[in-house]
């Protein structure tokens, strides 16, 4: 069975996250073979793998999203009305006709670079602005949007293959070029949503500086439109959590086609961790990528208050630092300028190794979708603390079914006092650690093991591709 995966801005050029969980799944279906097809921004930041390639990856595909063609076709454009009429209805975000699309894309002599600078293209950028947005400048807004539309365009003439099945491992990008495959060749697609991709870019958006005005609306219900096509075209959409279900048919996926599979972990790898102390120093420990999403200012200043109230604490910082060099900067900054003692950078790290010697974890995260990082220290039985995002929440309290108790406090997000506090509070209270510990620790050797997600994934790809319905419904697909 081959299977084409599609990913963005992941998998395998970032470590940890959704990549670590497309690395776990492709080496535990070793009988599938997979081609994934990854979507990075530009031709320099290709071939960077962070990960050994598992022997059942065929082949990895890059796409550029922000690169021009080296060659540009001296060919003027010229296209037909009903080619112009799907690009109109992309534009306008009315009746998307998707298929036209890729048909058109697919086959089109022309480069990306030459339909947004063509007359066809400023007449339909013409058409939508005097129709929604007339107080803009014109030439600001034709250029935003060729901004906008370079990177889709380069998606949409991307060369996508036969595969007996087609997983996304998000909306946006990569979820376009997989309905391309999809309507090209007429074989099941599966979407997996980590995090709610429309969501996520709605807030970047929102608070971003490189946009302003009703060009943030444009950008976002831009992305609210690629995520519909997949919504649509999908035949099963896969969320980690009960809430971001409901947010999937909220803004479109058809009920019918969602389905919750959580994260999990193989909680055996994580018993018997090395935890020898050569001080008695509390240490907390984040596993994370150093980036802003993650919001490590917020963690350090309030471990700064906190360790005013508990000198003996220490933080490890536990992840890689060079996707955003100029934030990792502003970080070490921040701890240099307040002079805040016991302050571990340790860079990429094998969490093993150092897990087992943490008295709590901590995450202080914007946006998440059901952190492997969490799942991996209830998993070895530690306490931890975390933003009220994604499926932070389910995990440390539990769902309505759980009667374990909480393994660990729940703070606001961007809150320095409560995640201060929360630092306190468990640093002074070793009984309720030892209890959130084993809490955590039980809630994921029922709910939340690796096993059941690789069983579950199996089945669903073999039903996709041909297997009996009673035996993918009674591997609980409701």
């Amino acid at each position: 069975m081959k299977i084409a995966m599609f990913a963005e801005g992941s998998y395998p050029y970032v470590a940890g996250g959704v990549s670590g969980w497309m690395q776990m799944l492709i080496k535990a279906l070793p009988e599938k073979n997979f081609v994934i097809y990854t979507l990075v921004p530009a031709r320099e930041d290709g071939g960077k793998f962070k990960y050994e390639l598992p022997s059942n990856i065929c082949e990895i595909r890059e796409t550029y999203l922000t690169e021009n063609e080296y060659v540009y076709k001296k060919k003027k454009v010229k296209i037909s009305e009903d080619e112009k009429e799907s690009l109109r209805s992309l534009l306008f975000g009315e009746n998307v006709r998707w298929k036209q699309l890729f048909s058109f894309f697919d086959s089109t002599e022309y480069s990306a670079n030459d339909l947004l600078m063509s007359l066809d293209f400023l007449d339909l950028t013409r058409q939508l602005y005097i129709e929604r947005y007339p107080n803009c400048v014109f030439t600001d807004f034709l250029w935003s949007l060729r901004s906008l539309y370079l990177p889709l365009f380069r998606v949409l003439m991307t060369s996508v293959e036969e595969a007996d099945c087609y997983h996304a491992i998000s909306t946006g990008y990569a979820g376009i070029t997989a309905c391309k495959a999809k309507y090209m060749y007429d074989k099941p697609l599966i979407l997996t949503e980590h995090g709610i991709y429309t969501r996520e870019r709605e807030e970047e958006i929102i608070k971003a500086d490189w946009t302003q005005g009703v060009y943030k609306n444009l950008w976002i219900r831009y992305f609210y439109t690629l995520s519909q096509c997949i919504y649509d075209a999908a035949d099963q959409v896969i969320s980690l959590f009960q809430t971001a279900r409901e947010i999937q048919m909220e803004i479109g996926c058809p009920p019918e086609k969602t389905r919750v599979i959580s994260n999990g972990v193989f909680a055996k790898d994580m018993e018997n961790l090395p935890s020898d102390r050569s001080d008695s120093m509390m240490n907390i420990g984040a596993v994370l990528r150093i980036v802003p999403i993650k919001d490590v200012k917020t963690m350090i200043n309030a471990y700064r208050l906190a360790k005013q109230q508990v000198p003996s604490l220490r933080l490890y910082l536990m992840g890689p630092t060079e996707e955003n060099e100029k934030y990792y900067q502003e970080c070490l900054d921040l701890v240099a300028n307040f002079q805040i003692p016991d302050v571990i950078f340790t860079g990429r790290i094998q969490v093993k190794e150092y897990l087992g010697k943490m008295d709590m974890v901590i995450l202080t995260s914007i946006s998440e979708g059901q952190p492997l990082c969490l799942l991996e220290a209830m998993a070895a039985g530690k306490p931890c603390i975390a933003t009220d995002v994604g499926g932070c929440k389910e995990l440390l309290y539990g769902s309505e079914n759980d009667y374990y108790g909480r393994s660990g406090l729940v703070i606001p997000t961007m809150n320095v006092d409560k995640a201060a506090e929360a630092m306190v509070i468990l640093a002074r209270n070793e009984k309720m650690r030892e209890q959130m510990g084993q809490a955590g620790k039980a809630r994921v050797a029922e709910f939340y093991q690796n096993e059941e997600v690789v069983r579950k994934y199996r089945k669903m790809y073999n039903y996709w591709v041909g297997e009996d319905l009673q035996e993918w419904l009674a591997s609980g697909s409701s």
